[in-house]
């Protein structure tokens, strides 16, 4: 079975060592009050991109929802609502674990998804992005369904962007169904380290077009204007996921 106890207990959110904890698999889950647990779950669930599968019923049932999807649209709200939606029944995160995921989202490297639906939010997720790795934090959906499809949207832009790897914090019937492995320490590890001797390819290595989509869709006033990352460069590290994107139902569009 997993592991019941954490790996070690202590020290800061800072960015350096969240950055260090989760390139080796480790991740801080704690409760209000508590000092910084520190976890790396053994066997490991993970979602293997290319082994992913949404059912057909439920893919049928998504479809039907006419679901939005944006990156990085608003991703301070998107973990407000995850915190909400646990603090109903005791929640790990914290407004430590807010501040520090927005500190990861404003230096690239953590990311949220967004589901809208008839202009609303209708669910979402978060999670950070290190080399070809992804490890998925939390998930909240207000409207049936939106989670779901929100881990659709999310495993096709890894796919796109070479991420052989999604990590998960849990196994859960929900992740299992669409595809979820669980794999031993040893295998996880070896993966993971391989993802950490690459990075995704650079922007220019990819087909991306701009769109001028007609109407006022809700994403629309969310996107950053692509002129402002130019001064960001001193601050931001190059990362391609800086790039924003919007998913029109057939696939990821570079904004």
């Amino acid at each position: 079975g997993a592991d019941d106890y954490p790996l070690c207990a202590g020290g800061r959110l800072s960015l350096t060592l969240l950055l260090a904890a989760y390139s080796r698999g480790i991740f801080p889950w704690y409760n209000e009050g508590e000092p910084v647990m520190w976890w790396s779950p053994a066997p490991r669930c993970v979602i293997l991109p290319e082994r992913y599968h949404m059912p057909k019923r439920a893919a049928r049932a998504i479809r039907k929802l006419g679901f939005a999807f944006t990156l990085d649209a608003c991703f301070p709200e998107v973990v407000r609502q995850c915190a909400a939606l646990r603090r109903e029944s005791g929640t790990w995160i914290t407004r430590d674990i807010e501040e520090a995921y927005g500190l990861l989202h404003r230096a690239g490297y953590a990311h949220s998804v967004e589901v809208w639906q008839d202009g609303e939010l209708a669910g979402g997720l978060y999670g950070v992005a290190l080399g070809r790795a992804f490890f998925g934090e939390s998930m909240f959906h207000v409207v049936s369904e939106a989670s779901r499809a929100g881990l659709q949207a999310l495993v096709s832009l890894l796919k796109m962007r070479g991420v052989e790897l999604l990590g998960c914090q849990q196994e859960t019937a929900h992740i299992m169904m669409q595809g979820g492995s669980l794999l031993p320490r040893e295998e996880f590890e070896a993966r993971l380290a391989a993802c950490m001797a690459s990075s995704p390819g650079a922007q220019d290595a990819l087909t991306l077009e701009y769109r001028d989509f007609a109407g006022g869709l809700p994403w629309r006033s969310a996107f950053v204007d692509v002129n402002l990352s130019n001064a960001l460069e001193d601050v931001w590290p190059f990362l391609p996921w800086r790039t924003r994107y919007l998913h029109d139902g057939a696939g990821w569009i570079g904004m």
